[in-house]
């Protein structure tokens, strides 16, 4: 392992130049409504993605980040689920695979209350919403009462974790599953390899991957695994995303469920906010709390691993997903020092690495360029640093920002990057990428002296506040 980094004294210059470019990549990926992760890999809204570009859009312009969830959760489903894409019928159907033609969302997902005029994919993404929302309100609650944001919002989510908690608690423990490796955001995560090993793959030739004409094949998800990615998909769809099938792939994340139960959390203040009772929800995220260290953690191996549903035991492969419970309030103390030993240990390097990366540098699947499979992602290191100061680890939680505040644009806002030398990888101009640097500058200014960004000529949109203060979040 290398000598722990030293977090670099700040500079207005440093703080203005990437202040300016992640504003840039928010404000030429926004498409009038929503924000697409990427213009070319990407081109459509994705769930987890518009709740992390909404929580530093709001640095930008308030209206917009709360544009971002009211867009996003407009093509909810009747049962709940938020789905994991929102096509735009301008994009051609080449553009991206999965297209609109192969989920037929406002056919196959009728009966369960698919939208008729919105075409979504099936399957959903790590519940961040209502953590986003939340503070997209708490930046500027004066706007927030006068839209009714808050009002029109809380229904969706309210239902959307209604979903989550009922027919996708599969494994009846109290945990939310997910069907598809996607589902879990980790989307080729060694993970999956063991339970996706059931899996008969597509057939070669019966489909084609868009993703190879935007990304190196050598930073892309296998064939094989695409195949079976593919096969998943299509046997969801051909049962018309019912949660009563049998599943050839059931998985309960730890990632997924610690942003349940923060996202619960924020629910409970939201209700709060809007003069209702908060009670349930603290009740459901102490329940969740409880199941998630009962189910999901392990003794062994100092973290959270995810549980297999089909042979119903645990994973044996540790990614970064069984760091991000630190996430969650209230979790037991001992827990979060064993975690953040874990994180700092040699296997994820937290505080001598650039970033920590997605998955065990000593594993036997570790790749630090392929998708999932080793590089560090931008999104989960704000979580890990999120969570780290939440309970306290201050010194751990500045290096990490700092770091990530460096690398962000030094990488050109990137997909991920190599966790060992923060090389760039993936696609360019990343949305969550630049909005996320931009809520931990902010986050950063609000404690600090420096002069705000804008104080020096940042070109921002009308309502830009670098330098507002607002309580610890959820």
């Amino acid at each position: 392992m290398t000598e722990p980094l030293t977090a670099p004294v700040p500079t207005a210059a440093a703080d203005l130049t990437l202040w300016r470019g992640a504003a840039r990549v928010l404000l030429q990926n926004w498409r009038g409504d929503s924000t697409v992760p990427s213009l070319g890999l990407y081109p459509h809204q994705w769930s987890w993605d518009s709740a992390f570009i909404a929580i530093g859009l709001r640095h930008l312009s308030v209206r917009r980040a709360q544009r971002e969830l009211e867009t996003l959760t407009l093509a909810q489903w009747g049962d709940g689920r938020v789905p994991h894409i929102v096509f735009n019928p301008a994009v051609p159907l080449g553009a991206y695979f999965p297209s609109p033609d192969f989920w037929r969302s406002s056919r196959a997902g009728a009966a369960l209350g698919a939208p008729r005029h919105i075409e979504t994919s099936g399957i959903v993404q790590p519940p961040v919403h209502a953590l986003a929302t939340w503070l997209v309100h708490r930046y500027d609650p004066a706007l927030s009462r006068r839209r009714g944001f808050l009002e029109r919002l809380r229904p969706r989510l309210a239902a959307w974790h209604d979903y989550l908690t009922g027919p996708r608690d599969l494994g009846g423990g109290g945990l939310t599953a997910v069907v598809h490796p996607w589902e879990a955001g980790m989307d080729n995560s060694p993970a999956w390899d063991e339970p996706l090993s059931r899996v008969e793959p597509a057939r070669a030739g019966s489909y084609r991957r868009a993703d190879l004409d935007h990304g190196a094949l050598a930073e892309r998800p296998t064939d094989l695994d695409y195949g079976r990615y593919v096969r998943l998909a299509a046997d969801y769809r051909d049962a018309g995303y019912r949660d009563t099938a049998p599943f050839a792939f059931a998985v309960e994340d730890p990632c997924v469920n610690a942003l349940l139960i923060a996202s619960e959390h924020a629910l409970a203040e939201i209700t709060a906010e809007l003069g209702g009772d908060r009670t349930p929800h603290e009740r459901r995220a102490a329940r969740l709390t409880d199941a998630l260290v009962e189910r999901l953690w392990s003794p062994a191996e100092g973290m959270f691993l995810s549980r297999d549903l089909g042979p119903d035991r645990l994973v044996p492969a540790r990614s970064a997903a069984g760091l991000v419970p630190l996430l969650v309030p209230g979790l037991p103390a001992h827990l979060v020092d064993t975690l953040v030993r874990t994180a700092k240990g040699e296997s994820f390097g937290l505080g001598t690495l650039p970033l920590v990366p997605s998955y065990d540098l000593r594993g036997p699947a570790f790749d630090a360029s392929r998708y999932w499979r080793g590089p560090a992602w931008f999104n989960v290191n704000w979580l890990l640093e999120r969570g780290l100061r939440l309970h306290g680890r201050t010194d751990e939680a500045d290096l990490l920002r700092e770091s990530m505040l460096r690398e962000a644009p030094a990488s050109d806002f990137a997909e991920y990057v190599d966790p060992y030398t923060a090389e760039a990888r993936g696609t360019r101009a990343f949305g969550w990428t630049a909005a996320l640097g931009l809520d931990l500058l902010a986050a950063r200014r609000s404690r600090s002296k420096l002069p705000a960004p804008h104080e020096g000529g940042d070109p921002s949109p009308a309502g830009t506040r670098p330098g507002a203060r607002e309580r610890t979040a959820v």
